[in-house]
């Protein structure tokens, strides 16, 4: 069970982690290359993330941030067929996005975003080719960490007005549309495993629920579009037609509401730990906005309460004993964080609120009392003391979560 924890201030820590974090050379990479510059999840594209959040919010040094921004373009920008969301091009012009109030990296900032519009573009076309084939969809084509969708998420939030931006939405709604292939599974049906690949364990596919890989973080862009310009009729259809399905797999059980991070034919949903990439925390959030875009209170309702009855859960919150945003107490957090003060009821705001310091102390205490040598966005200090810088300080002045679909 969840013990309490001692007071540590938790501006304090994550004055050391940043201290900590200064210094690229200092970090260096790891054996096994996940701190490539150009990646978001491993290398120093996402660490320059933190000191650009602290700049900007006024608790960090903006010298510190620079440092990290040139070390993450310290090499040839990779912008083929390994770039993605989270590498290369796209992950800079992500991050250099989230740099705009420190100034500066104009000419650097339009390269990469011309880059990234011609590669979604490439993608796109590559899409649509498929579906007019009529053959099954990949993880890699629509997904948040490799796919259209964080491509999409990037283009609505650096330029919602831009054609690029109506033309992910678009793919996206399409992606819903029926393939007419007789399989009575879903356009958006994974012939494979949770890796993305052919396995053995999932000899008829499976079909994706979390926010990491699945539709989830589709909820949360066509969602976004409807909220923020991109109010269509195929985006509308598009968003019920997933939203009904889930609704289909959500369970309600005494421990709460909840939804599995993935489903299988002929056998029983699993709850998954409470982790952002496949539980509790980034699919409720994309419910909530769901039911924000769709004016649909008994949906926010009934997300809000899932992310209430996790929180209520020592349980379930001690099946996080890491403190990363992908699969730790990080990832709970932030996503903790964005349904409090997005919540249009000012009494679930107000529990959601409640249940935070607790979950703060906690993520707080392992930082100060723990050795973690992994110092990564994903799944390393740098992630989790963006979430802590989240909720000590209740800004976000980057939107730098956008890279999760939080925000």
């Amino acid at each position: 069970m969840t013990t309490p924890t001692t007071t540590i201030n938790p501006l304090d820590v994550l004055t050391a982690v940043c201290d900590r974090l200064a210094d690229p050379a200092a970090v260096g990479p790891s054996p096994d290359g996940r701190t490539r510059p150009q990646s978001l999840a491993g290398g120093a594209a996402g660490i320059a993330l933190l000191h650009i959040e602290r700049a900007v919010s006024g608790h960090g040094d903006e010298a510190t941030a620079h440092r990290w921004i040139r070390a993450a373009a310290s090499e040839p920008v990779s912008i083929g067929r390994n770039s993605d969301p989270f590498h290369g091009a796209p992950a800079l012009a992500f991050m250099l996005h989230t740099a705009r109030p420190l100034g500066g990296y104009r000419r650097a900032y339009t390269s990469l975003d011309t880059a990234t519009i011609a590669l979604t573009r490439q993608r796109l076309a590559a899409a649509h080719a498929r579906i007019d084939r009529r053959e099954p969809l990949t993880m890699y084509e629509f997904d948040l960490v490799h796919g259209l969708t964080g491509l999409g998420l990037y283009h609505l939030h650096a330029h919602p007005d831009h054609p690029v931006s109506g033309e992910v939405v678009g793919y996206l709604a399409r992606l819903t549309e029926p393939l007419g292939d007789h399989t009575g599974t879903p356009a958006w049906w994974l012939p494979s495993g949770l890796a993305g690949t052919p396995d053995p364990d999932f000899p008829h596919g499976h079909g994706n629920i979390g926010a990491a890989h699945g539709v989830s973080a589709v909820i949360t862009l066509l969602a976004h579009a409807i909220l923020h310009g991109h109010d269509t009729p195929t985006a509308r259809n598009a968003l019920d037609e997933l939203c009904r399905w889930t609704d289909l797999h959500r369970q309600d059980d005494p421990a709460g509401i909840w939804w599995p991070g993935y489903v299988t034919p002929g056998t029983d949903p699993k709850r998954h730990r409470p982790s952002w990439c496949y539980g509790t925390p980034g699919i409720a959030r994309a419910q909530q906005l769901a039911g924000l875009a769709q004016r649909d209170t008994t949906r926010r309702q009934h997300a809000e309460n899932a992310m209430l009855a996790v929180l209520h859960d020592a349980v379930q919150r001690d099946r996080l004993p890491e403190i990363g945003l992908c699969h730790g107490k990080a990832g709970l957090l932030q996503s903790a964080c964005r349904m409090a003060t997005t919540s249009t009821d000012t009494h679930r705001a107000a529990q959601l609120t409640a249940q935070l310091p607790d979950l703060t102390a906690e993520l707080t205490n392992q930082l100060a009392t723990e050795t973690h040598d992994i110092p990564e966005l994903m799944d390393g200090t740098a992630g989790a003391a963006l979430a802590l810088h989240t909720a000590a300080t209740g800004t976000s002045a980057t939107g730098w979560d956008a890279c999760l679909a939080l925000n």
